[in-house]
């Protein structure tokens, strides 16, 4: 999820200050760091198989680039629309079908959850294309981006946790070590942050397990994130209404909630 702005706390993920592994500014430090983050894993709770996908991770050079160059959605509405969206109109009658092939997919998300067709239709399109762009084209393994960005010193305590998690879901069998990402760690159809991943995911196709990279989990744990966040039922989620600043928790952009909310009410009129 490009939810960079998402607070987190894990508390059964942390680790005392005295085990907190140091930082660094560039990639001289990186495999010493790894070995310093190592124990405070362990101590967190994580097994053999997340600690070998640590001490296999490479860091991401792509991965601090992009760092670096993020500057924030300062577009107006219509700009953000055009760029991501192409038009309100043609995104929406694009999702309108998806949504008809898949009806009662959608509506028993609504049922169990409370989150319309046309909000979770709007978030998969807006974050992946429906899960054609999951990662950019030279993409780091989930692990690597995480464990990059926790390694850096500029938001080494808010990557923690999503860290520790990424580790757990490598262990638990969520993850792949090797599994494609975005640079900051945002995994699947709706790119959810590993520690987000743990804490909400469910699983949305009975297979018994949840993964990130099916899109029925993935949508299923997106409603079940927004449900979690304070979605209520039935109430609206226009501008002024209940629902809508449910959305801020997904994303801080305020075009990026607006965008949802109004391409939301055109797939579900």
């Amino acid at each position: 999820m490009r939810r960079l702005v998402t607070a987190l706390c894990l508390s059964f993920l942390t680790a005392g200050p005295a085990l907190a592994a140091s930082c660094g500014n560039d990639s001289s430090g990186f495999n010493a760091w790894k070995s310093e983050f190592a124990r405070e894993a362990q101590a967190a709770g994580v097994k053999k198989k997340g600690i070998d996908a640590l001490m296999g991770s490479s860091y991401s050079h792509g991965t601090i680039k992009a760092d670096r160059s993020q500057k924030g959605v300062k577009y107006s509405f219509e700009k953000f629309v055009k760029i991501r969206l192409g038009s309100l109109d043609g995104f929406a009658a694009t999702a309108r079908k998806r949504k008809a092939r898949n009806a009662n997919f959608y509506a028993s998300l609504e049922k169990r959850y409370g989150v319309p067709a046309g909000i979770i239709i709007a978030i998969h399109g807006m974050e992946t294309a429906y899960g054609k762009f999951m990662w950019p084209k030279k993409a780091p393994t989930v692990v690597s981006s995480i464990l990059t960005v926790t390694y850096d010193c500029r938001r080494s305590d808010f990557f923690k946790p999503h860290a520790l998690a990424a580790l757990k879901m490598v262990d638990r069998g969520m993850l792949s070590s090797n599994q494609k990402g975005a640079y900051h760690g945002e995994l699947g159809h709706t790119q959810f942050l590993p520690g987000n991943a743990m804490r909400y995911g469910v699983d949305g196709n009975g297979d018994g397990r949840v993964d990130f990279y099916n899109e029925a989990d993935a949508l299923a744990s997106t409603a079940n994130f927004l449900r979690q966040k304070g979605w209520k039922p039935g109430k609206g989620y226009q501008e002024g209404q209940t629902n809508y600043r449910v959305l801020n928790e997904w994303n801080a952009a305020t075009v990026y909630q607006q965008a949802i909310a109004a391409s939301a009410i055109r797939i579900d009129r």
